[in-house]
């Protein structure tokens, strides 16, 4: 059975709750992806940025700049284990209308998974 071990993206991009949402919104365009793991401590996830809550901070005109990542990270977000099946982790991500989900174990991120990852895996097992 695979798990999102097989599938996640392990290089994790991250920003601190400190950040402007101007520099995390900068890393994602950079590294081209949807989100950022939020983390204190370097090390514990406590939230998620996603191309939704910068659209968000957009629409309520906050100031790139001057706005902080706390201010409009998704809090203390949902994550998974390793070992975690795709079948698993894409109902999550399904039934909570997410596009990403982080991979955690020990409360350190090792990786992230995609809705597109996930779309693409489903894609390749179909031929």
């Amino acid at each position: 059975m695979a798990t999102v071990a097989d599938l996640m993206t392990k290089t994790v991009l991250t920003v601190e709750p400190s950040d402007t949402i101007g520099e995390a919104a900068e890393k994602m365009h950079e590294a081209n992806v949807g989100a950022v793991v939020v983390v204190e401590d370097m090390v514990r996830i406590v939230g998620i940025v996603t191309e939704r809550d910068l659209l968000r901070a957009v629409a309520q005109r906050a100031r790139a700049a001057e706005a902080r990542v706390r201010q409009w990270m998704t809090a203390d977000p949902v994550t998974v284990a390793p070992d975690t099946s795709i079948d698993d982790a894409a109902k999550i991500m399904f039934d909570n209308n997410f596009r990403h989900l982080p991979v955690v174990k020990d409360g350190r991120p090792l990786g992230i998974v995609s809705l597109r990852v996930l779309a693409r895996w489903a894609f390749e097992r179909s031929k």
